[in-house]
């Protein structure tokens, strides 16, 4: 008898499960995917080209509130939870809704959904959304680039738009962003890739995603698994690097699946001790030494820096932060915040009263944001919503703390700077004698 199952996602991990697992698996069949965290997902299909020759009318998507519903009309026998950066209260009370309407509920583990690549795999995860991922990849790409290394990043997925035409996506330059419809939330983390001079792929279907990869025609010695939220990798790495947050220490052990991420780390940066107090510091380095005593630790800072300083000093600002960060990473300041504070701003303007459209939905949902704007542009009318509510705002100028040139996006009609941030290591070790260790063995 074939077991019913729905997958629980948010458009990314749920793919790459079904993928992994169950397509083509007769043991199966995959009646569902529910969709959460990201607005206006629910109501499509996978696609029969993507889901395979046992699913010729494709699986529907829905909300996620239908589920319990889902499970009775459906008969369902098991549930497999697979999204992430979500509390273990919350893991465990979607897990009492799915054993209560009677079926089982699943996570599958890096055995199972874990691509073995043909070339070395460098993996960088968090334990949170908006702990430092980028830029910590950024660091690690410059240093293989400086031994005389190809190197080839991959994107955990967004695929918020036409499945089948972002089933293996190659972004080498800033038209590709157009060229592939790019949310804003893609552009956060492809552009700064591109304008380095770095290729990275995403999309949909990681295992033809991985094999395009190791044969990029710019050539590849080595791929970067470039994480999203708190997921561990979708591929088996040889070296996995975990970055932590004492802005939110604690955190580490305490939402799903940051532990597990913490605990298969080799090694843990450490971030943003430039602007953490101490006690979030030590607690963070206490949890790493309880659950992962072996793993290397690397300390280190995001130093910010602005395009110009003189916009902010003394001014009125709106700040405007990365999406996803605020809303399901839960940060309370970003780096537009610490720019704001650190180079003079009078006040950082509330932006509720100026929000249109699907913005003042987002803060109806997320009303922990607070006075900061997060960048959402997951599709077009958010984007057009992003653009008004900025151009509503009465401030004097516009701080701009995503990784993209928003300008080149929207046009805003007051004067902007746009934030920047690296990592820099703080003593020994550092990732260039992580990396060295690592290319000698």
């Amino acid at each position: 008898m074939k077991k019913n199952v729905i997958i629980i996602g948010a458009a990314g991990r749920d793919f790459h499960n079904f993928n992994t697992c169950f397509r083509g698996n007769e043991n199966y069949n995959v009646v569902a995917f529910t969709a959460a965290q990201i607005p206006d997902i629910d109501g499509r299909k996978y696609p029969t080209e993507l889901a395979g020759d046992l699913y010729p009318k494709g699986i529907p998507i829905y909300a996620e509130e239908d589920l319990p519903a889902l499970i009775r009309e459906h008969n369902v026998d098991d549930c497999v939870f697979s999204y992430s950066d979500i509390t273990y209260q919350q893991v465990m009370g979607m897990s009492a809704l799915v054993n209560s309407s009677g079926a089982n509920f699943v996570l599958l583990g890096p055995g199972d959904t874990m691509i073995a690549s043909r070339k070395p795999v460098i993996a960088v995860g968090a334990v949170r959304t908006g702990c430092g991922k980028s830029q910590t990849s950024r660091r690690i790409i410059e240093l293989l680039m400086e031994r005389g290394l190809k190197v080839v990043a991959i994107r955990h997925p967004m695929p918020y738009g036409d499945l089948v035409a972002q089933k293996v996506q190659r972004f080498a330059t800033v038209e590709d962003l157009a060229k592939h419809d790019c949310t804003i939330e893609e552009m956060e983390e492809y552009e700064p890739h591109v304008v380095r001079g770095n290729v990275i792929y995403a999309g949909v279907d990681y295992e033809a995603i991985l094999r395009a990869a190791e044969q990029d025609p710019d050539g590849c010695d080595i791929i970067l698994w470039d994480g999203g939220n708190n997921d561990f990798p979708f591929y088996k790495p040889d070296l996995n690097i975990t970055i932590v947050d004492p802005h939110r220490a604690g955190h580490e052990l305490s939402y799903y699946p940051s532990e597990v991420t913490l605990r298969l780390a080799d090694v843990v940066v450490i971030n943003k001790m430039d602007s953490a107090g101490p006690e979030g510091v030590q607690l963070v380095r206490d949890n790493v030494a309880k659950v992962n005593p072996g793993a290397v630790v690397v300390d280190a800072a995001s130093p910010i820096s602005v395009d110009d300083a003189s916009l902010i000093k003394g001014r009125k600002v709106l700040v405007v932060e990365d999406g996803p960060t605020l809303t399901h990473g839960q940060m309370k300041l970003g780096a537009g915040t610490v720019a704001a504070m650190k180079f003079g701003a009078t006040e950082c303007v509330d932006p509720r009263p100026f929000t249109v459209g699907k913005l003042s939905e987002t803060f109806e949902i997320y009303p922990e944001i607070g006075s900061l704007l997060p960048a959402m542009g997951y599709g077009e009318q958010q984007t057009r919503d992003l653009e008004e509510t900025i151009n509503n705002t009465d401030c004097d100028a516009v701080v701009i703390g995503t990784p993209i040139d928003l300008n080149r996006v929207i046009n805003i009609n007051k004067p902007n700077t746009r934030v920047y941030y690296d990592l820099q290591e703080i003593g020994k070790p550092d990732l260039g004698d992580v990396l060295d260790d690592f290319l000698s063995r």
